[in-house]
């Protein structure tokens, strides 16, 4: 048994050769020929031939075709052999002694020809052994730039070739284009992923259509995403539509979003081009209604900004220029309002920016991974500043700081916000960590592993933006939590328009039945406050009381009254 496995090898593989040929003596001619590196393989007709083929194609390295065969000519195997695609890969080397019959193979698709009465024996294994290497190398070759399920280019090459293009093209007007397939995970769910591996086929098909037509070349960069390089176009409604495939219900189509970098600046290398395409293509994400997205100058701005914001950032953390305010949160289950705890927001005290937005950055920051270095900022600093409330002040406030899904993610999160704890002498329970709703929905078991394993030390738990999600209720009898955060969008929409609060009602209560206090934010006027307390919220946060402030600017509400701990 030992033996045969070490045989299983694929360097101790001989090659394959098919060899047609009727004629018994030219048949030991070319096993003479090859015997020592080949295996050598014998049909004396062409049926027979095209039913080995038809067997082994996929274990054949060449084929030897002799012309003259009883039966179905050689020429006709020839035919047959490049006429269905999984043979077409098959070198076909024609032996034949009719000089006027090469130009007829080699149109055919004839690599080579060995010339009857036979050369030399190393002649003939120096043609089969220059060939197989050959058609190997092509074969490899397409194996690594092409994407596999369909057939396109992969990324890399496609942006060689694209190269190419420019260099030949050079004042051609060219636009980057990319588009992919809305909500394409949805359909893989609905109609299984040999049908979703089917959607990606047609639609690789239409693309490849469009640009043998148009000119230029596709690729399937990533699961459902492809990039086309064309001359420019006029109407890319038009593209759109000849991208179009059924979805496989027998009525709609396959929704697509396209974005695209029009009439490209080629002085940009040509993955820039296609970021530019992508950026616009994201801006048009779950648009039905205008589903093509053109990369314009608020969308350059907004690139050179981001660059800049992400190039500063080592600095404007290393000379603290994230400067952390803080929102009060204030218990209204008594007769009157009190400070109970804070809420941490970071703000950007940019030197040539100004205060730069929040909104600007730290959705940038939490796509590029930054927001775990800067959670990690704020927690360091927000413990400082509870440690100086409490040396300076005599008054212990809680203050909730964000913890991002992606910092849930970090085997070393328990240690790191015990160590700022201890670093500051504080205790787990004045730093409390929000949480929010979404980064709940996946991967849940391992987060609220990590949840309850941080509980367990001691820290308190707040989930924010409940509410905005699609999971919210049906979460509450399991989730590892402390307090709820009502969405803040959800309380504005709760008290304008219809004005309806049914559902706002049901949430409190239903928390409360889970013996979960809840804390509103976003809340700004009386009506709001006093609505909310009927309704039995515990805790409000928002611009009624106070807008996010420096800290020192919020020791005012600490000197006004002692915090009570909720």
């Amino acid at each position: 048994m030992t033996d045969n496995k070490s045989k299983f090898r694929i360097s101790e593989e001989r090659r394959r050769i098919l060899l047609v040929e009727d004629d018994i003596i030219n048949q030991e001619m070319i096993r003479e020929s090859v015997s020592d590196t080949y295996d050598l393989i014998v049909a004396e007709t062409g049926e027979e031939a095209l039913l080995i083929i038809g067997e082994q194609y996929e274990t054949l390295s060449i084929v030897l075709l002799d012309l003259n065969l009883p039966g179905i000519k050689g020429i006709e195997v020839l035919k047959k052999i490049r006429s269905v695609p999984v043979y077409s890969r098959l070198p076909v080397i024609v032996m034949t002694s009719d000089s006027e019959a090469e130009v007829e193979c080699l149109s055919l698709g004839a690599i080579d020809f060995i010339p009857k009465p036979y050369p030399a024996s190393k002649v003939i294994l120096a043609r089969i052994l220059r060939t197989v290497e050959l058609f190997e190398n092509r074969d490899i070759l397409r194996f690594t730039e092409r994407d596999h399920l369909t057939g396109l280019y992969n990324k890399e090459f496609f942006y060689r070739y694209a190269v190419q293009l420019d260099l030949y093209h050079k004042d051609a007007q060219t636009d980057a284009i990319v588009f992919d397939i809305n909500h394409f995970r949805t359909i893989n769910d609905r109609f299984g992923k040999t049908h979703g591996d089917e959607i990606l086929k047609s639609i690789a098909d239409k693309a490849l259509g469009f640009v043998n037509e148009a000119g230029g070349i596709v690729c399937r960069c990533d699961a459902d995403t492809f990039m086309i390089y064309c001359p420019h176009c006029a109407d890319y409604g038009v593209v759109l539509n000849a991208l179009s495939v059924p979805l496989g219900d027998g009525e709609n189509h396959v929704r697509l979003r396209m974005g695209v970098y029009s009439d490209a600046d080629k002085t940009l290398d040509i993955e820039r081009r296609f970021d530019r395409a992508k950026m616009a293509s994201d801006s048009v994400r779950d648009n039905l209604a205008s589903p093509i997205g053109i990369y314009d100058n608020s969308m350059r701005e907004a690139e050179m900004l981001a660059y800049r914001l992400i190039n500063d950032f080592p600095t404007a953390r290393r000379d603290k220029q994230f400067v952390v305010f803080y929102q009060p949160k204030f218990n209204v289950r008594g007769d009157e309002p009190a400070l109970c705890s804070a809420e941490a927001l970071v703000r950007w005290k940019h030197p040539k920016l100004g205060m730069v937005s929040p909104g600007t950055f730290i959705p940038l920051f939490e796509k590029n991974g930054l927001i775990q270095e800067l959670d990690r900022y704020v927690w360091s600093e927000t413990a400082a500043q509870i440690s100086d409330w409490k040396k300076r002040l005599n008054v212990s406030i809680p203050v909730s700081v964000n913890v991002s899904r992606i910092d849930l993610y970090d085997p070393d999160l328990t240690d790191r916000l015990l160590g700022i704890v201890k670093a500051n002498g504080l205790s787990v329970e004045e730093l409390l960590l929000e949480i929010t709703e979404s980064a709940y929905t996946e991967n849940s078991d391992h987060i609220v592993e990590k949840v309850k394993k941080l509980r367990k030390l001691g820290f308190k738990i707040e989930m924010d933006d409940f509410g905005s999600g699609y999971s919210s209720l049906g979460m509450l009898s399991y989730l590892p939590i402390d307090a709820l955060k009502l969405d803040m969008q959800f309380i504005r929409s709760a008290f304008t328009g219809r004005r309806d609060t049914r559902l706002l009602d049901t949430m409190i209560r239903l928390a409360a039945s889970f013996e979960v206090p809840t804390i509103a934010e976003g809340v700004e006027t009386a009506e709001q406050v006093s609505v909310l307390k009927r309704m039995g919220c515990d805790i409000i946060q928002g611009y009624y009381f106070s807008r996010p402030i420096p800290a020192d600017e919020f020791e005012k509400f600490i000197k006004v009254k002692q915090p009570v701990l909720v």
